[in-house]
Formats: structure tokens, sequence, C-alpha cells
């Protein structure tokens, strides 16, 4: 029986991963912590590791996991920008989960959107204090508008057939086009200018790092919602944190943000909030923060659990390893 050491551990992990366990033979030492330099020791007499987003993975941390024997990481995610490559060149494999529910996220994208534009996060604070006014809470119609999509893999296209229910004017923005009815391809500068609202469904890469910055929220139509359910680091902070304050973002909803990692999926109530910008941000009546959420649904939850186990599986068994993620260049 194969040891399993797997960090970062919540209640819905365990219980989904518990499940199917049982099939693999794996054997699984959960743990709270995240996954670093420091807690690598903990995964000693294991055989493999599994992983999540806001877990360290970088040289000194697969150094660690090296010496002790470790050959295979699981990534319970489809996100890999956390893992140093170049560390884990021809020591570690690094598995993924490609696409677990591309509908859970963009789901959740089309959740924020039509909350921030109808107010319904305000409106439930306000009768909640039995206030029925009102006034301030107007938004518009999405039928007829134009909605900007920047990344057209598994969930942006799921995103799309959502925006099309809704009978919206699709542009989308993807080095590798999808060709499609109804959807429009352009530059990224022509998305700015003429989206009502934005949504991100690209990964993180060199070239996608801050593609939302001072310069593409300049050239965005004033008052335009911006939604993130992909990486924090597709949006520069402090840009966004401006162009609400000058009013030219009329509303934000982030599902991610760039530096996450010592707060996302943790209780942080009891304790003053150190990050000035992610502060500011979760005060402002116009935006919207949920805990890197969008994917917390049972269909996605099972399916993580599945492939995460099965990679291993694979592994182990000398079958080829289809969502191996390998260095590039």
């Amino acid at each position: 029986m194969k040891t399993i050491s797997f960090y970062d551990t919540k209640p819905y992990d365990k219980y989904f991963f518990e499940k199917q366990q049982g099939q693999y033979d794996f054997a699984i030492n959960f743990y709270e912590e995240k996954l670093n330099k420091h807690t690598a020791r903990m995964a000693e007499g294991s055989d493999a590791v599994v992983a999540f987003v806001n877990d360290t993975l970088d040289a000194p941390t697969l150094d660690r996991l090296y010496g002790l024997g470790i050959r295979v990481v699981g990534m319970r995610c489809a996100g890999y920008n956390n893992v140093d490559f170049n560390a884990a060149k021809d020591r570690i494999r690094i598995l993924r989960v490609p696409a677990y529910s591309p509908y859970a996220v963009a789901e959740h994208a089309m959740g924020m959107a039509l909350m921030l534009n109808r107010k319904l996060h305000r409106a439930y604070n306000r009768t909640r204090e039995y206030n029925f006014s009102l006034n301030g809470l107007t938004g518009f119609d999405f039928h007829g508008k134009t909605i900007g999509v920047i990344g057209t893999g598994k969930i942006g296209q799921a995103f799309i057939d959502i925006c099309l229910g809704f009978g919206m004017k699709i542009l989308a923005f993807d080095p590798y086009p999808a060709a499609r009815d109804g959807v429009t391809y352009v530059e990224l500068d022509t998305l700015c200018r003429e989206s009502s609202v934005i949504s991100l469904h690209c990964p993180l890469t060199k070239d996608t790092k801050h593609i939302i910055n001072a310069d593409t929220i300049a050239k965005m139509k004033e008052g335009v919602i911006v939604i993130n359910t992909s990486r924090g680091a597709l949006i520069d902070s402090e840009a966004l944190l401006e162009g609400i304050k000058a009013h030219k973002i009329g509303a934000a909803g982030l599902d991610v943000y760039e530096e996450e990692t010592d707060f996302f999926y943790e209780d942080r109530s009891d304790r003053i909030m150190q990050d000035d910008v992610l502060a500011r941000l979760i005060s402002m009546p116009n935006v919207v923060v949920t805990s890197h959420q969008a994917f917390l649904t049972a269909e996605a939850l099972g399916n993580i659990a599945e492939v995460t186990l099965r990679n291993l599986y694979d592994y182990f068994n000398g079958k080829e390893l289809v969502n191996e993620v390998k260095l590039q260049g």
C-alpha cells in the first residue's frame, strides 16, 4: 500500500478523498498545514505528496521532498504556477487535474457579475436591517450588452455558453482562438474599449501576469464590471484599486487575489488585516471578494479526488501519465 501526504487539508477535501481512496488502496495522511520548505519534513515515509494552489513548491521545498524519497507530486487543481519546474525537472514528476468542473467556475463568475450589477449583496444587507429603499441599487440589462472574455479554454467556453443564454454580444481574447458562432475574437485593447463586463478565464503565465493593469484599465469603458475567477496575479491589484477609486471600474468581483496565500481558505476574522490593498478592496461597496471558492461544488470536488488519485495510481503502476505537467522550453 502506498502512502500519501496530503497538505492544506480542509473538511471538504478529506470527505471526498476518503470516499475515493479505498478503490486505489492508498493510505492518506491528512495535514492541515500548507506545504513549504518547513512542512515538507512531514512527508517522511510517504511515497507521494498531494498539494493545492496555495502550497509552496519552490526549489527548497522540492529539494526537501526529493531528499525524503518523494518522486511524484499530485496537484489537486488545474493551476501549477506555484511549482518551480526547474527544480522539479528530472527529479519529481508533477501531475495535475486539468478540468474538474468548468461549469462550477463559469457559474460562479456569472453569479458575481449579476450580484455586482444588480447590487444584490447590498440589497441583502439592507433588508436584514429592515431598510427596503431601492436608492442606489439600479443596474443594467445584460441582454444586448457586450461582455469581454479573456481566455477561452474549457472554463471560458462554459462561461460563453452562459453569456449566450443571456443574449449578450461576446468579444474574446485568446492566443489560440476557438472558432464558434456568436463569438468575435479581437485584440485586448478592443475588448477593453468595448466591453461593459470583462471576465478573466486564462492561466497565469509570464505573458498574462498583470494582463489587467493601469494601461488596460485606462482603455476600459467607464463603469465596467471586472470579474476574476482564475488567478489573482492576472490583475495588478493596486491598479485595480486606483481604477475603482477613480470610478473607471464600476465594480469588481474577485474570487482570487495575487497575495492570497496567507489569507484565503483560512479564518482570519480575529486578526488585523495586514494587506492594505485587500482591506481597501473588501471595504468597498462595489467590490465582492470570495475566498477562491469558484470551484467549490460537489461535482468538482468529486472529480478532483478521483482524478488526483487516478494520476498517482497510474504513476505507481507504470501507466501513461496523461496529466503530467512538464517544463516548457
